[in-house]
């Protein structure tokens, strides 16, 4: 089988079906997809709200709940314990397939008269503004945080303890702004980084101690400035340069920028790989553009998660201790899940499972919503076993002959995951926003729906230039002000204009001797995901041109295998052809660091 050229259904560009592809959709039994790799990335995480949060009301027993779905939402909402509970039946909101629409019709329907769950997440404590978190105890508005204790205002977070403001991270412990970092302790501003302790402001660094500053650092304490000092010298300046004033540290992110700017950059952060593109991908085996996994295998198209093979186009998948299989254009599944497909939501043992919401622990559904533990349901109506076979069939046919039509003109057949329209949020609620930013204008161009800010009802006490410069000068007064965001609204980084200091926050700065914000969450939020590198690959050749790198920033410290000529290798990498980082194939890269 060779590969094919395809034109998206919705952007309109040429994208490529690859050999491998064909042959894992025909392995899977569904068609081809009609949309390009990053259109169905953004469809997918369109279904995905995280940090949106509402003052809601429980359908079943009318007590006040934190839920994604604000009151003005059609869905109907029960808090965790009602949904899980046996005081209702959801089979109760089945219906018989109906020839004369369209299945998405037909499953919009159920989608907003089922009760679905204020928040994703299980076993947790103290963790009601938090969701998509799993065996966690006292985290705030942290999503996506799996094992975890003490942590705010973070995201993606796995085995972590007392950490504020982080950003894909593991195994870590008093942390504060670490981005895709491993094993790292008592350390501030970390990027690229694993096994780091007490240190601040590293870049590409491995199993680094009292360092400050500095890039691609191998197994060395106490350097500044990639300048080695004695420990009576570092101790010094270690002291005049992290001195606890919210004016250093402004000038010292913008030097720590420049830094990254001049480093070097591995063309891909993968560790333990074999046969692999992408980025952040550890211990992994035959992946395809994947993003931020690991301990995964025979995987294509897919971001964050871990504990899955032989699966593709996924968010937010197979966490847990075993592995999920089978599973194919989905938004938080797996968990030791099997032939999972078109569903989000659906996880925790189960088989066969089609177009479905919140599902578990159940087999054989197509188009269910909420099901516990149940098996041959269709649009949450019980059938026999023989029933069901026959009818799923002509279902699926239906949906090629009678297929839905978007206001758009975009066609779902079988085969396609749910329309945009289907979503029960708006464009800015999700994570579609995050990876893939729109202004409103440019959103409601595209068809998307978009949610306006609610109106403030508070007065701002306290002034982000009004603060004080040291922690040292803070009381537990701050507690009490309302603070305004330096950022005023004016950003399209869901501001919410003010701001308050938790208890737990404060103690944490003040141990950590940082100085007090002058962003609001949302905003630092999003000055951590401009550090991201895209969800995209580019054809690239090595930087290395000899000596140097080919912008001359960088002079190599070592003889490399190409002498004098420039670097030969070539490599998918997600760093732009245009952009200004120095990016080395992986044999340049150790020549010079390892």
């Amino acid at each position: 089988m060779t590969s094919e050229n395809k034109i998206c259904q919705n952007c309109k560009q040429k994208f490529v079906i690859e050999p491998e592809d064909f042959n894992f959709y025909e392995k899977i039994k569904v068609p081809p997809p009609t949309w390009c790799p990053e259109c169905r990335h953004l469809r997918r995480m369109s279904f995905r709200n995280e940090r949106s949060l509402y003052h809601n009301f429980c359908g079943l027993c009318n007590r006040e709940i934190i839920a994604v779905f604000a009151k003005s939402s059609p869905c109907a909402v029960y808090c965790q314990d009602c949904w899980k509970s046996d005081k209702w039946n959801p089979l109760d909101y089945g219906k018989e397939y109906d020839f004369s629409k369209t299945f998405f019709e037909q499953l919009h329907e159920l989608l907003k008269r089922t009760p679905r769950p204020n928040l994703e997440g299980t076993q947790n404590l103290n963790c009601p503004y938090t969701n998509y978190t799993w065996l966690s105890k006292n985290c705030y508005l942290s999503p996506s945080t799996l094992s975890s204790e003490n942590v705010y205002y973070s995201k993606n977070i796995d085995n972590a303890k007392e950490c504020i403001d982080c950003l894909e991270m593991q195994n870590a412990e008093l942390c504060y702004e670490l981005l895709y970092a491993k094993n790292c302790h008592n350390s501030i501003y970390l990027a690229h980084s694993t096994d780091c302790v007490d240190s601040a402001f590293l870049y590409a660094c491995r199993n680094c101690t009292d360092c400050i500053l500095s890039s691609n650092l191998r197994n060395k304490r106490y350097v500044i400035r990639n300048i080695q000092y004695s420990r009576e010298e570092y101790e010094k300046k270690r002291k005049e340069i992290l001195n606890g004033n919210f004016s250093t540290l402004s000038n010292l992110k913008e030097e720590f920028l420049r830094i990254r700017e001049r480093a070097l950059n591995k063309y891909a952060w993968i560790l333990k790989a074999n046969n692999a593109t992408g980025d952040n991908l550890t211990n992994v085996k035959d992946v395809f553009q994947c993003f931020d996994a690991y301990n995964v295998q025979n995987l294509r198209y897919a971001v964050r998660g871990y504990n899955t093979k032989d699966s593709g186009d996924l968010y937010g998948f197979g966490t847990g201790d075993s592995m999920s299989e089978l599973m194919y254009e989905g938004v938080n599944v797996g968990l030791a899940d099997s032939i999972d497909k078109f569903s989000t939501n659906t996880h925790t043992n189960n088989v066969d499972i089609q177009y479905s919401d919140y599902c578990r622990s159940s087999f054989h559904l197509f188009g269910c919503v909420s099901l516990h533990s149940k098996q041959y349901c269709i649009l949450n109506k019980q059938y026999s076993k023989e029933e069901y076979e026959a009818l799923v069939p002509k279902i699926i046919e239906h949906m090629n002959t009678m297929p839905y039509v978007d206001s758009l003109g975009r066609v779902y057949k079988y085969g396609e995951f749910f329309p945009l329209e289907l979503s029960p949020f708006s464009y800015n609620e999700t994570i579609a926003q995050e990876y893939f930013p729109l202004t409103k204008a440019q959103a409601l161009e595209k068809g998307y729906r978009w949610r306006d800010p609610e109106t403030k009802h508070y007065t701002v006490t306290k002034k982000p230039d009004e603060l004080p410069d040291n922690i040292k000068d803070v009381d537990d007064s701050i507690l009490n002000e309302v603070i305004g965001c330096a950022h005023e609204g004016k950003c399209n980084e869901q501001c919410t204009t003010a701001f308050k200091i938790i208890p737990q926050e404060l103690q944490f700065y003040k141990r950590m001797s940082l100085p007090l914000p002058r962003l609001c969450p949302n905003c630092r939020h999003y000055q951590r995901l401009k550090q991201r590198n895209p969800l995209n690959l580019w054809h690239r050749i090595c930087t290395c041109v000899g000596a140097k790198s080919d912008n001359g920033v960088y002079t190599n410290t070592i003889s490399h295998f190409h002498g004098a000529d420039h670097c030969p290798n070539e490599f998918e990498t997600s760093y732009a052809p245009d952009r200004p980082e120095i990016v080395y194939c992986e044999n340049c890269y150790n020549s010079e660091v390892v």
